[in-house]
């Protein structure tokens, strides 16, 4: 038990220091007024689109323009949209092509964007994100400073429902705890790129050298492979702390938790059942073993009248480490106490996805099937 504790231990002592590799975007003013262009796919977004044109008009950032794409929805996203941007030059409503065979829907949605754009940086943003003011002045300050070429972040995640507390704050967990940040931000090591495709800041030149979206027509997992691709062509990406500035409203209930998460995961992972394996019995011997030895501590409370305090400690250790996670991305840290719950699910999740991957059922998205 002594070595168990020490291995935990050592987890919560990495999750902190590589914590400081992770840069975070502050209020700041830049020294020039380069237009940027903010370009967003919408696919039935009804729910979203008047809360995210309210979030775009307040921005403070003096050049901006906006382009929208209504990727052939079936609500009233193209007519809520055209309501509320009608008095502002700034924006265009912009309408979708069918989808070429070989192509992801959002791949192509923003392929199109692009050729629209006239910006020196363009801002990919989804539906669902929700923009403090200062946001651009603050994220373009911080490309500038560290002669960045793309910068990108996992946003905050207000959340609701059961699968969305367990889950999705589980994005800033696994990106603190195993992506070694050192390397994704201070080298060119492809393999250590990371991204959220929510909110990604691309410098002009950059993002054309590379190629675009074009490059990654068919990806279930663009934004990452687009990061890796500017590492691969010597351009500099920047992952950061973005959560004071963007939240993310990701899913509406769990089933759409479930679907949007299965797509991505075994994806995720290269689609390798020797990692997923690997996974499943990590998560399974370090962060649900000590939710199993809690409840056999209970049970000795209960039944004995006695408990045994190293049993208890395991426990105590990932829900620090969880909880300094949620701390630093401004999550409700008390979701931590749940770790095992959410390890459990995680694990769940991923054999959903390695499976329907491994039967090529296909992952429906939005209404389209991938594989």
């Amino acid at each position: 038990m002594l070595i168990y504790i020490i291995i935990l231990s050592l987890f919560l002592i990495w999750t902190i220091f590589n914590s400081f590799f992770m840069p975070e975007v502050k209020k700041q003013k830049v020294n020039h007024n380069k237009l940027v262009s903010i370009l967003i796919p919408l696919r039935n977004e009804e729910d979203n689109a008047m809360e995210l044109i309210t979030s775009l008009k307040k921005l403070t950032y003096q050049n901006l323009e906006f382009h929208l794409l209504d990727d052939q929805s079936s609500d009233r996203t193209s007519s809520i949209i055209k309501s509320l941007i009608s008095n502002d030059k700034r924006f265009t409503l912009l309408y979708g092509t069918d989808l070429p065979q070989g192509w992801t829907g959002k791949v192509h949605a923003c392929n199109q964007l692009s050729k629209h754009a006239k910006g020196d940086y363009f801002l990919f943003l989804d539906a669902d994100i929700r923009l403090s003011p200062d946001v651009i002045q603050s994220v373009i300050h911080m490309l500038d400073k560290q002669n960045g070429h793309l910068i990108t972040g996992f946003p905050r995640f207000p959340v609701h429902h059961l699968l969305e507390k367990w889950l999705v704050p589980m994005q800033h967990f696994l990106i603190y705890f195993h992506l070694p940040l050192f390397l994704a931000n201070y080298t060119q090591m492809s393999s250590a790129a990371a991204a959220h495709g929510s909110f990604m800041l691309f410098e002009r030149q950059a993002y054309f050298s590379i190629g675009g979206h074009e490059t990654i027509k068919n990806s279930l997992l663009d934004d990452v492979h687009l990061a890796r691709l500017m590492k691969k062509q010597g351009y500099k990406v920047i992952l950061s702390n973005i959560t004071s500035f963007v939240t993310c409203y990701m899913y509406k209930n769990n089933k759409e938790v479930w679907e949007g998460f299965k797509k991505n995961t075994f994806v995720g992972i290269g689609r390798s059942r020797f990692l997923a394996i690997i996974l499943i019995s990590f998560y399974s011997c370090f962060f649900i073993f000590p939710g199993l030895l809690v409840v056999y501590e209970v049970y000795n409370l209960l039944v004995k009248d006695y408990i045994t305090i190293s049993n208890i400690l395991p426990y105590f250790l990932i829900v620090s480490q969880k909880g300094f996670v949620d701390r630093k991305t401004k999550q409700n840290v008390s979701i931590s106490f749940a770790m095992p719950l959410i390890a459990t699910f995680f694990i769940a999740l991923l054999i959903s996805s390695m499976v329907t991957s491994i039967m090529k059922k296909g992952y429906i998205w939005k209404g389209r099937k991938y594989h």
